[in-house]
């Protein structure tokens, strides 16, 4: 029997655990196809999400959303690629990128836009090439809370028509 995927090990470390050997490439935090996550993820470099996930994601490098991915999330990351279904609001600070197997329910706020063919997105998407500004990137991921609708009061005009009958049968 032989492993075909050997992972290196270095020397043990002080508390008897084993650490990467220098020069070890670092690996995407992935989720799975066949599992099922809810909560808050921070991901310090790429990561993949391929299977069902609901709450929160932020990751600091590439975030790839598989074709059979299903992901109710607000997701702030530096770039976003998608490939398969998010509902949720969106900042990715360098660029977002909808396939043509992508869709998007919900507002992004990104670097650069890349949709294509096929690709589907409902909601609003605001573009800020020279960088998504800091201080609205809570606004967007928390925007799920409920706020009150606007009070709006309608004030009713006079009838031009009227007058204007008004005005001509003085002549007619």
């Amino acid at each position: 029997m032989t492993d075909t995927n050997l992972e290196t090990l270095g020397a043990p470390a002080a508390n008897g655990g084993r650490e990467a050997a220098v020069g070890a490439d670092a690996k995407a935090t992935v989720l799975a196809r066949e599992d099922i996550v809810s909560g808050r993820v921070h991901i310090k470099g790429t990561g993949q999400l391929l299977g069902n996930f609901s709450g929160q994601v932020e990751c600091d490098g590439d975030l790839f959303i598989g074709p059979e991915a299903h992901v109710e999330a607000n997701i702030k990351g530096a770039r976003v690629t998608i490939a398969g279904f998010v509902r949720g609001n969106i900042v990715a600070v360098n660029r977002l990128k909808i396939t043509t197997t992508g869709r998007l329910e919900g507002d992004a706020r990104v670097g650069t836009l890349v949709v294509l063919e096929g690709g589907v997105h409902h909601g609003v998407i605001r573009v800020h090439p020279e960088g998504v500004p800091e201080a609205k990137d809570t606004a967007v991921v928390e925007s799920n809370t409920a706020r009150p609708a606007p009070v709006v009061t309608l004030r009713t005009l006079p009838n031009p028509v009227g007058r204007v009958r008004k005005f001509w049968g003085e002549f007619f």
